[in-house]
């Protein structure tokens, strides 16, 4: 039995103001554990509302890019506090998330803190960004500064709204620019409330979020001629819409795109009970529907069963429900489309002959068979044309391949259009880093993948089709700025 809950309402956020749609229609969320709960309503913005968010930012950038970057540093500290200060609002944003995304409690916890962090972290660039470079030597002297490039759009996915968003936000902001945000809309609520409440520490204008339908928002905003930078995550066949959009207008464009990150079990890893949960995490981490997520396992033959008997300990633990519960530790895929493309692959390998493993433990058999659950899944040595292997299952589901040589396994990770992340799992520091320079992909773990794995001071993005530039670290800062280079003669300017 399950407690009523009302439904939430969220509406735009635009100069500085809460704001219904132009239109005033709104779209409903469903709870993906249990699809016939209305979570709430969100504003359905429309292409005059994307018009009113861009003239906010452009009218707000002159004045926020005129501050230093020590004030606008103050101003992100400020964000993080705020985030943090009323608890109470915390665990209903969190509970929110959950019940609209349905990632366990636990993660939407995780993801709803980390951004405060990220806040924190990109605050303490200041005294770097302040220090032009310069360059001396007769006949001139020369000064490199940065320069805010206007009005940045973010358009951000549904598996890690929040923190993504930490991953290029407050980059954007410490730049000097101002924004426009589109969050996903299958997952729009508890980012919509986030970044709102970021938006009140601000001046009016400096941060905007509208939500909607991608086909009703997502092509003017990209397009529109007051967008200066566009910083997308998400698919790569949306990711080259976003590149002919952005063609029109010359603007600049980061892409982080998807990944099908292979991990490289060595000959001599370690695979005791703490690496197999770190490995486990790395493939199932919100229910694998992670795009640095462990995507395909390459084991050396002569540990091939012992990591698949290990994975298999470990996912036979595994309690698969409502993320709301405590007992739960894996929550249903946020959409239907997504657990089709799932359950497909997965059948795809069973029909061609692969051992395929369901695991974990299911309390609730209605609520399952109702929701859009998938049990943590190991596709043993599967044919490597199928699309288990080839593509970006975004689920909780991994193929295991066995190889025999780390050339093979290196020749075998890198046979993909993908290069976002990969890993290397092994005891001896000197292999790891020799494999790692050999895998084509913009971030390597070494015994460890994803999140939980992540150095947020290293820039981040992909190889290949995994997209174009960088977010996080002092890159991503880079990513949202134009270099102006003023010259004079010797001894002028230094």
């Amino acid at each position: 039995m399950t407690t009523q809950i009302t439904p939430v309402q969220t509406q735009l956020y635009i100069n500085g103001q809460y704001r219904d749609a132009v239109s005033g229609e709104k779209y409903e969320l469903y709870n993906p554990a249990r699809p016939s709960e209305l979570v709430g309503y969100a504003a359905s913005a429309g292409t005059e509302d994307v018009d009113i968010a861009c003239a906010a930012a452009k009218d707000a950038f002159p004045a926020w890019a005129a501050l230093s970057y020590q004030e606008r540093a103050d101003y992100l500290n400020k964000i993080a506090d705020h985030l943090m200060a009323n608890q109470d609002a915390l665990e209903a944003r969190v509970d929110l998330f959950t019940r609209e995304h349905g990632k366990i409690r636990r993660e939407a916890v995780l993801e709803m803190t980390r951004i405060s962090d990220r806040f924190r972290h990109v605050a303490a660039y200041a005294d770097r960004l302040s220090e032009d470079e310069t360059l001396s030597g007769a006949p001139f002297d020369t000064i490199i500064t940065r320069q805010a490039r206007g009005v940045a759009a973010l358009v951000v996915p549904w598996n890690w709204p929040v923190s993504i968003l930490g991953a290029k936000l407050p980059q954007a902001l410490i730049a000097g620019n101002t924004v426009v945000i589109k969050p996903a809309q299958s997952s729009s609520m508890a980012t919509t409330l986030t970044v709102s409440l970021m938006a009140e520490m601000l001046p009016p204008g400096v941060i905007n979020v509208i939500t909607g339908s991608s086909s009703k928002i997502g092509d003017p905003l990209l397009s529109h001629p007051s967008v200066s930078a566009i910083n997308f995550t998400g698919s790569v066949e949306v990711g080259k819409h976003v590149m002919k959009l952005a063609a029109d207008n010359l603007t600049p464009v980061t892409l982080e795109l998807g990944g099908n990150d292979a991990g490289l079990v060595l000959e001599d890893a370690l695979l005791d009970e703490a690496a197999l949960n770190r490995m486990y995490l790395g493939v199932f981490l919100s229910s694998g529907q992670t795009c640095m997520a462990l995507k395909r396992i390459y084991v050396h033959r002569s540990r091939y069963q012992e990591l698949v008997d290990g994975l298999i300990a470990v996912a036979s633990k595994q309690v698969v429900g409502d993320g709301m519960l405590p007992e739960t530790t894996m929550g249903p895929v946020n959409n239907k489309g997504q657990l089709d493309v799932v359950v497909g692959m997965i059948e795809e390998a069973k029909n061609a002959g692969a051992q395929v493993l369901e695991l974990g433990e299911v309390p609730d058999q209605a609520l399952y068979e109702q929701g859009y659950f998938q049990k943590p899944t190991l596709v043993l040595d599967p044919d490597p044309s199928l699309r288990i292997v080839r593509e970006e299952q975004f689920g909780p589901a991994v193929p295991i391949i066995p190889f025999d040589t780390i050339d093979q396994a290196v020749t075998w990770a890198n046979d993909s259009e993908f290069g976002l992340c990969s890993s290397v799992w092994t005891e001896d520091p000197e292999q790891a880093v020799k494999v790692a320079r050999q895998i084509e992909a913009g971030y390597t773990y070494l015994n460890g993948h994803g999140p939980m794995a992540q150095d947020p001071r290293a820039p981040f993005g992909g190889f290949k089709h995994s997209g174009i530039g960088r977010n996080l670290g002092f890159e991503g800062v880079r990513a949202f700025q134009e270099p102006h280079s003023i010259s004079g003669p010797k001894d002028w300017l230094l």
